[in-house]
């Protein structure tokens, strides 16, 4: 009885050891340089959107522009109105941003009733305010989305932004739940103006022209995206659902995860509801720029954004 006693007593001894004694040395180097991987992934995390923004800001523009819908013969357009929102670099001379931008009267429905009845749409003027730059430049539509909400620009001068950078887009999907960052220009002029030193607020805070403002702002070097960040929530095809705030002229803005890669463009959001910010996936994007760069490459004379009167449209499968 003592012997099994004693066996008894030894092996809860060996027990006790084995769950509750000191981890080794070797164990706990393994435990400190997990938790130091995770607290440099958190840091990163954390100052993600001021990394992208400082890096990619003058490489995100602010997009002004004018279209009308009027009817043949009518001297007075029957619809008229101005559109503003954000764009930025992916190639040479090139810029992404929404479908709507490029095209306002898509899913516009007072638009779109005009149209039925036979009236034409037409961009009046569009232009692209870079945060580096002193002066717009002008932009057309090269390639447009037959499926999602993306468009590529083409830019007038590409030596005007032959310095910046071209945004880089991530390789691989997104995924629910990690950390991205919305880069572009909430509330439009009238969200740089707020931003703006006193002296410039009080002259500009009562304009009502919008590419006056902005070619002021320009001028003083007061072209400034802002970000905002949040959580993507759900990825339904290639549509991103997220809660990073945005507002009207947000559109089109680069959606950033945490390595600072581009995973969509920003394109709408539901009143009344912080987690319904819409984008849509860059692997929309993709066929668009290939298309462009495409058509750039081709030899055509007679070429130019500002002339151009063929938009290539693609259709994704």
């Amino acid at each position: 009885m003592q012997g099994v006693l004693g066996a008894a007593l030894l092996a809860g001894s060996g027990f006790m050891a084995h769950y509750f004694a000191p981890p080794s040395t070797d164990d706990l180097k393994v435990q400190v340089q997990q938790l130091t991987h995770q607290v440099q992934q958190l840091k990163e995390q954390q100052t993600m959107p001021v990394v992208v923004l400082d890096r990619y800001r003058d490489s995100i523009c602010y997009i002004f522009g004018v279209y009308k819908v009027d009817f043949p013969n009518q001297a007075k357009p029957a619809l008229r109105a101005r559109i503003s929102g954000t764009g930025f670099v992916v190639g040479e001379g090139l810029l992404a941003t929404n479908r709507h931008l490029a095209e306002p009267w898509y899913g516009d429905p007072d638009s779109e009733v005009l149209i039925q009845k036979g009236a034409k749409p037409q961009l009046e003027k569009l232009m692209a305010f870079f945060p580096g730059l002193p002066t717009p430049v002008d932009v057309a539509p090269t390639a447009i989305s037959g499926r999602s909400d993306v468009a590529v620009l083409e830019i007038a001068d590409p030596s005007a932004i032959h310095n910046l950078r071209p945004l880089p887009l991530a390789e691989t999907p997104s995924t629910p739940g990690e950390l991205v960052s919305v880069i572009g220009y909430p509330m439009g002029v009238l969200g740089m103006v707020a931003k703006s030193p006193p002296a410039v607020y009080d002259k500009l805070a009562y304009r009502h022209d919008d590419a006056g403002a902005a070619s002021e702002l320009a001028a003083l070097s007061l072209i400034r995206p802002s970000a905002t960040c949040g959580h993507l929530g759900d990825v339904v095809g290639d549509k991103l659902i997220y809660d990073a705030p945005t507002a009207h002229g947000g559109s089109g803005g680069p959606v950033f995860n945490a390595k600072g890669e581009v995973i969509g463009i920003n394109a709408a959001y539901i009143d009344g509801f912080s987690g319904g910010t819409l984008g849509v996936s860059v692997s929309a994007l993709r066929p668009l720029i290939a298309a462009a760069e495409k058509q750039l490459a081709a030899p055509s004379p007679a070429h130019s954004a500002a002339s151009q009167e063929k938009i290539l449209r693609t259709t994704e499968k």
